[in-house]
């Protein structure tokens, strides 16, 4: 059996000249984690060209969702970014990735850090009903340069609070707090930096970062994971990984090309 299977592509969105995201079949064998990702790409030259990329749709749908920047000259993005419905891409059989809730020590407010694409794990996690059987409260902050590259908000924010099976759980326990550095918005200011702001905690409504009680995942840019790693060491708070559940957890594998 091949290490690939063919997925049809049945919707694109283009959010910005540098943003998009697809949905494709999914194959009934396909098993993952809300947070993993999986290998995707194209056949390029008789090859398969592949990344990793994280699953924005929750373990449980029938539709694969994924969401990805756009590279001029990237090996496969500059490809990638002009599927349209009714193409093929490949994506791998085997998911994998360290965000899951069984690398984390028990507690009660678990923060999903993203930049960017690194939005896209969380997506998955936050539309999974298991994650708010184990946290009193669930904090995705998103945070990008720019306001139009906040994708999903309105998901997010009014239709999962709304959601038929999910709304009273995300109502109850989800908070968004989206954020940019580029322009004027209602949040401002770098994840990692936020981390170290009373103000930040003041407008979630929830106490200071306490390692008894507060597990991360954090998900996004280089620069962005090795600054908030600094702020969360300096706290005393571990990296967990399946053998040894922390306090946080980091995702290293992410399109960047």
């Amino acid at each position: 059996m091949s290490n690939f299977y063919e997925a049809e592509v049945l919707s694109v969105r283009h959010w910005t000249d540098r943003l998009f995201s697809f949905t494709t079949t999914r194959e009934a064998s396909f098993r993952y984690q809300s947070g993993q990702f999986a290998m995707i790409g194209l056949e390029v030259d008789g090859r398969p060209l592949m990344r990793a990329y994280s699953m924005v749709s929750p373990h449980y749908e029938e539709q694969l969702e994924f969401l990805s920047i756009k590279v001029p000259d990237g090996p496969l993005t500059s490809r990638l970014q002009d599927i349209k419905v009714g193409d093929s891409i490949l994506v791998g059989r085997k998911a994998s990735g360290t965000l899951l809730s069984q690398n984390l020590l028990p507690g009660k407010h678990l923060y999903l850090l993203g930049t960017g694409t690194g939005l896209a794990p969380f997506m998955s996690i936050v539309q999974d009903p298991d994650i708010y059987d184990q946290f009193d409260k669930v904090i995705l902050v998103h945070g990008c340069r720019h306001v139009n590259e906040l994708a999903y908000q309105e998901r997010i924010a009014a239709d999962l609070p709304n959601h038929e099976f999910l709304g009273d759980l995300v109502a109850d326990r989800l908070i968004y707090y989206p954020t940019v550095t580029r322009e004027p918005f209602e949040n401002q200011g770098r994840i990692p930096d936020l981390l170290q702001s009373a103000q930040f905690y003041d407008r979630l409504g929830l106490p200071p970062l306490d390692m008894a009680h507060d597990r991360f995942m954090l998900c996004g840019s280089p620069a962005m994971l090795k600054d908030t790693v600094e702020v969360l060491a300096g706290q005393g708070l571990k990296e967990g990984n399946m053998s040894h559940p922390g306090h946080y957890v980091i995702e290293r594998a992410f399109v960047d090309k």
